[in-house]
């Protein structure tokens, strides 16, 4: 069972940069199942319906979100409906759309969760009480793989001994940089603590440059916006059976 997982795609630049690299990748590297976090693919904040579909269509199989869920809300009308697309599933209330999936991938179950960390985030359930209670749920599972949407390096990697020989991957994403500790864990768990994201080369974090420079330097409130020009991807690609996770960095030449 082998599995892409894309990090955070940022607007349109980040889309363009994925449809022209990601045929590439895929003669390289084939996957049996593509998993990306998508919640700023539209404009930077959010995803709409029409963008769902446009990543649908270059092979992406489930959408992962985080704290940019409800940034447009156009989601509103079709999360409900898209199987594809899971939310952090530790909000503290009832709210649209589902915590995580079940796929079904080269005669393989694959349970594919989303969660939010606390630290230096909003206020949600806890992440720990709540993976267990869906893992509690995918025991039919034959992989699980979470997406592990947090601030804070330390939650991260705290997360990862904690589901070490349970989950078969915990993928950190949210900082939108990648960082180079991916590795198996001594259960056996792939892990990683920020996959990177999929975005503008020259922006901060994907955002033009400009306005976030303003901000800090002034303090004063800015309008930050996607980023434009050359893009890149990022990305882990892991053999589940192998027990292998590589990452991948690729930039549009």
């Amino acid at each position: 069972m082998k599995v892409l997982f894309i990090g955070d795609i940022v607007g349109r630049s980040g889309r363009r940069a994925l449809a022209e690299i990601l045929p590439q990748l895929r003669k390289e590297y084939p996957w049996d199942l593509c998993i990306a976090n998508a919640e700023n693919a539209a404009g930077g904040k959010g995803i709409t319906q029409s963008v769902a579909e446009d990543l649908l269509a270059m092979g992406i199989d489930i959408m992962t979100m985080g704290n940019h869920t409800w940034d447009n809300k156009e989601i509103y009308k079709f999360i409900d409906t898209a199987d594809y697309l899971i939310r952090p599933a530790n909000y503290p209330v009832d709210v649209p759309g589902r915590g995580y999936t079940v796929v079904e991938s080269a005669n393989s179950k694959v349970g594919v969760v989303n969660l939010s960390g606390q630290v230096f985030m909003g206020s949600m359930q806890c992440p720990f009480a709540t993976a267990d209670e869906i893992l509690n749920r995918l025991e039919d599972c034959d992989y699980i793989v979470l997406d592990f949407h947090a601030e804070a390096t330390a939650e991260k990697v705290a997360m990862g001994y904690y589901l070490d020989g349970r989950a078969t991957a915990v993928l950190g994403t949210h900082t939108h940089i990648q960082t180079a500790d991916q590795r198996v864990l001594p259960q056996g768990t792939l892990y990683i603590t920020d996959v990177g994201a999929t975005a503008p080369i020259n922006s901060v974090l994907g955002m033009e440059i400009k306005p976030v420079l303003a901000n800090l330097t002034t303090k004063l409130p800015q309008r930050f916006t996607a980023a434009s020009g050359p893009g890149m991807v990022s990305a882990v690609f892991m053999d589940f059976v192998e027990k292998s996770i590589h990452r991948l960095s690729i930039s549009q030449e």
